[in-house]
């Protein structure tokens, strides 16, 4: 499948900047829906216990606010830049390395490669501002947190600076996980769909490959979510081991005391998130992508 020319590494990164802003300033809401219920122990209890998506959406709206469903934002818009510019410039970065590498042009087990290779590199960005998220969205850290700094320096000072990458090693497959699966899909996807003659047909093509990739992406990571979520939310206690510590470990944990159903809690505003949301992230992507090229008068042509 041939490719458009490639762009320096500044032209990635910027490109991938605002391709994910514009996703989590659309999405964001259904993440905090996610986190809630991944966080939920068992059935719950109460007014805290959420039966679904939706029963999660509207105990949140009737007793915090509609403003709680952003709670948290700032880490996330913080995070996006960095995050998903280095999800694209990254996965271009390593697709150069393994064509060169393997002496081939891409493929789809390269672009799984690749993706998997973006996705370790990515989450040692997301770390720190995915943990503070987490634990500004928990309810129960509702009252215990004054926003995004102080909650960086509470977790600082209370567990120490590298409790801010508690959480990596999960990170590190959830993201290897989602983004295999996310690059890979689009590479399949985009070679079956017909060529696009026109830019309209390009980004149809485009929000297709990427919700279809965004969607098995979050399938293949979804329990890797959903423990990573409760690591990041345990604070760590001197002297003591987290029930919740490693991933796979912890996966364990969570099948023996809540069922295989329990790896897929918060599935459902998840996949709508990152399934359309992986669309939005392709389709901005790729357009501003295509500006830049405009403005240096590069040939659209491929390669």
């Amino acid at each position: 499948m041939s490719q458009q020319k490639s762009l320096p590494f500044q032209y990635q990164f910027a490109a991938g900047a605002v391709a994910g802003v514009s996703e989590i300033l659309l999405m964001y809401p259904l993440d905090v829906v996610k986190t809630r219920v991944q966080l939920q122990q068992g059935k719950g209890v109460g007014e805290e216990a959420y039966n679904g998506m939706m029963d999660c959406f509207r105990k949140i709206i009737k007793n915090e606010g509609v403003s709680r469903l952003y709670r948290g934002i700032g880490a996330p818009i913080l995070m996006e830049a960095p995050k998903r510019a280095t999800k694209f410039a990254a996965n271009d970065e390593w697709g150069k390395f393994y064509r060169t590498a393997f002496n081939m042009p891409m493929t789809q087990s390269l672009s799984i490669l690749t993706g998997a290779s973006a996705g370790a590199t990515e989450s040692f960005v997301v770390v720190p501002f995915e943990l503070i998220k987490i634990r500004l969205q928990d309810r129960a850290s509702a009252g215990k947190y004054n926003g995004m700094v102080d909650a960086v320096v509470k977790t600082v000072k209370a567990e120490g600076p590298l409790a801010l990458y508690n959480g990596l090693e999960s990170t590190m497959w959830r993201h290897i996980l989602w983004n295999a699966g996310y690059f890979g899909v689009i590479f399949q996807v985009r070679a079956l769909m017909p060529k696009a003659e026109t830019k309209g047909a390009q980004m149809t093509n485009d929000l297709l490959a990427g919700a279809i990739g965004g969607t098995v992406g979050t399938v293949l990571n979804t329990p890797l979510d959903v423990v990573k979520s409760r690591i990041q939310n345990s604070p760590r206690v001197k002297g003591q081991v987290p029930k919740y510590n490693w991933a796979w470990p912890a996966v364990g944990t969570v099948m023996k005391e809540e069922g295989v159903a329990a790896l897929y809690k918060g599935f459902l505003p998840k996949v709508l998130r990152l399934g359309p949301g992986g669309g939005v992230l392709l389709v901005v992507f790729t357009g501003v992508m295509d500006l830049f090229r405009k403005l240096r008068g590069d040939d659209l042509a491929t390669i």
